[in-house]
């Protein structure tokens, strides 16, 4: 395979070559090079003056050596042989025996999807192109009801990418841009106030942001803010609390979607550690674990350690299936990995971590869940909230939910 996106820095197959024989010098049974670039850059405003640009650079080199169960790692911003020789010395020393020999030819393991296909890339739009869409957004908020007192705008933009290359002879690189759209809306009516936001992101490039986004994005935020003027204080006492679907995700993914990575298994720390086959929620229950949805934040082609990323199903019919794998974990349970071996960067050696992990729809409709609840919460939206997971209990505050009564 030719190296496309890397070449830039100077990377070629005989500098991986070189850098995985000294990784294996000491005998480990596997070896990668982690190589990732981003580029990001942040822009802030508040009341229509600018007050946050920031860009930020990265650009590094992780080797890992496997032996076992045991991981040898190094890190390095310097692209040069020298430097990476050092760092696969380094990670060598995990292992104790007789160099092993790295694949002769680079290939890919299987041809790539294309999750967020680029139009145009980040590093080719100018910020005084970007200066106009945030400060529309600030203009139309304001317009959008005489209550409005205070906006902030925050536009975030990365863009990127990987490259994997392992001693089985895989050469993987991937593009990934990545952008976010925060609009915050402060109002105030009859010495009140309330604030609220509303924000999109997306593997994409600028033309993610078309105007029916746009719209959305005011709409919402003004929307969710100036509702929470009709808010009073909730009912007291215990009851039950129906979630709409959306954001309350964020609970399964920290109640249940952690507990499922394979890491916390293999320690038995976590409670799913021995219910693989078992049932662990009603028959109706169903969840996933996605990188597949185009263009979505969660989107990934291939992830960390190359393995091809796609739809894994964590519980079918209320059953327990699999766990989030990475190589490691995988080998340990006899099964293939997840496409779920994930780097904070190219400082740290790949662990198993979520890509979008939520339920899909159930045979129930909304109205119908709703009208069980003889009284309770029904909760649209969450504003902010606190989950405390080593406790293990929730607290969410909610602002935009309702209370439900027959």
């Amino acid at each position: 395979m030719q190296i496309r996106y890397f070449a830039r820095f100077g990377v070629t197959e005989g500098l991986i070559a070189e850098t995985l024989a000294a990784a294996l010098s000491r005998g480990g049974d596997h070896a990668d090079v982690f190589f990732q670039h981003r580029v990001g850059s942040d822009l802030g405003l508040e009341d229509g003056a600018v007050n946050r640009a920031h860009a930020s650079v990265e650009l590094g080199v992780g080797v890992r050596v496997v032996k076992g169960d045991q991981t040898g790692y190094g890190y390095t911003e310097d692209l040069r042989l020298p430097a990476l020789l050092e760092c696969a010395r380094t990670a060598a020393a995990i292992a104790d025996g007789p160099a092993r020999a790295a694949a002769a030819r680079r290939h890919v393991g299987q041809a790539l999807p294309d999750r967020y296909p680029l139009v145009r890339r980040w590093e080719d739009v100018r910020p005084d192109e970007k200066l106009p869409l945030v400060a529309a957004l600030n203009e139309r908020a304001f317009a959008a009801d005489p209550r409005v007192k205070k906006v902030n705008v925050y536009l975030r933009d990365e863009a990127g990418a990987i490259l994997v290359a392992d001693s089985s002879g895989r050469l993987i690189e991937d593009e990934q841009p990545m952008t976010l759209l925060f609009l915050s809306v402060l109002a105030e009516q009859d010495g009140r106030r309330e604030q609220n936001g509303y924000n999109v992101a997306g593997r994409a490039g600028f033309d993610f942001y078309t105007p029916d986004r746009l719209d959305r994005v005011v709409r919402e935020a003004v929307a969710r803010t100036t509702i929470l003027f009709e808010a009073g204080p909730p009912p007291a006492g215990e009851m039950p609390v129906v979630l709409a679907a959306g954001s309350s995700g964020i609970l399964l993914h920290e109640a249940i979607g952690h507990g499922m990575e394979a890491d916390f298994n293999r320690k038995g720390v976590s409670i799913y550690a021995d219910k693989i086959g078992k049932p662990i929620a009603k028959p109706f229950v169903n969840i996933v674990d996605d990188a597949a949805p185009e263009g979505a934040r969660g989107a990934i082609n291939v992830d960390d350690e190359g393995n091809a990323a796609g739809t894994t199903r964590l519980v079918e019919n209320g059953v327990l299936a699999t766990y989030l794998h990475d190589a490691i974990s995988a080998r340990h349970y006899g099964v293939a990995p997840t496409g779920n071996g994930r780097r904070e960067s190219y400082r740290h050696p790949p662990i198993p971590r979520m890509r979008a992990t939520y339920m899909l729809p159930g045979p129930h409709e909304t109205e119908e869940i709703i009208r069980s609840v003889k009284r309770g919460l029904y909760c649209a939206n969450f504003s902010n909230g606190q989950v405390a997971i080593g406790a293990g209990d929730f607290t969410f505050y909610v602002k935009n939910g309702w209370l439900i009564e027959d």
